[in-house]
């Protein structure tokens, strides 16, 4: 599992999360996790230096969860080319409303971890993703899956997990032209309170 953090480490690019979430994360689904730091700028020279790391632990393909947008997808092509890894878009062309609507039947949970204005306010922050607030959200105009970048979410659990994951909800911050929530584990990746 790969994930970039701002230059400070301290949080995700894009969804902003802690490293401990990041790794009760990994955890869950029994993965190794590698992240590095970044800024904006160098963000694509840092990816390309992580996915070095796989290929010379013999990775072969990289899963992205991009569903459109025809620059994410050469991005994928792009960096991968670096290490002659291979992409793998699964969800590529789906219909977002159905790939919304599928993780929470399949027992998916999430919550919206930053939000755009207008489209979505402060408001917004900490709603669990639910077919309810799945309807309100395309009645505003958003993407099911905020593809334009409406919105990030956190899993809280889903199928794959070996146990849900307790988040607290924290303050909101402006930043980057995004609300955002700040959530702290409430568990350690094995499940039991943090010390």
């Amino acid at each position: 599992m790969l994930t970039m953090f701002g230059e400070d480490g301290e949080r995700s690019r894009s969804h902003g999360l802690r490293p401990d979430v990041i790794a009760a994360h990994a955890a869950r689904l029994g993965m190794e996790s590698l992240s590095t730091r970044c800024s904006w700028d160098s963000y694509t020279d840092q990816y390309v230096r992580l996915l070095g790391q796989l290929a010379e632990r013999e990775v072969t393909h990289v899963v992205f969860g991009d569903i459109m947008g025809d620059a994410h997808r050469a991005w994928n092509l792009q960096v991968c080319a670096h290490h002659g890894l291979t992409p793998v878009m699964p969800l590529w062309g789906q219909p977002t409303a159905g790939l919304a609507r599928e993780f929470i039947a399949c027992g998916g949970d999430a919550m919206l971890v930053t939000v755009r204005p207008p489209l979505l306010d402060e408001s917004w922050l900490g709603v669990r993703l639910t077919g309810e607030a799945l309807t309100r959200i395309e009645e505003l105009g958003v993407d099911p899956c905020g593809e334009f970048g409406e919105y990030h979410t956190v899993v809280t659990d889903c199928p794959r997990f070996s146990s849900p994951m307790g988040l607290i909800p924290g303050q909101h911050v402006f930043r980057g032209g995004c609300w955002a929530m700040d959530f702290s584990l409430a568990c350690d990746s094995l499940g039991a309170p943090p010390a």
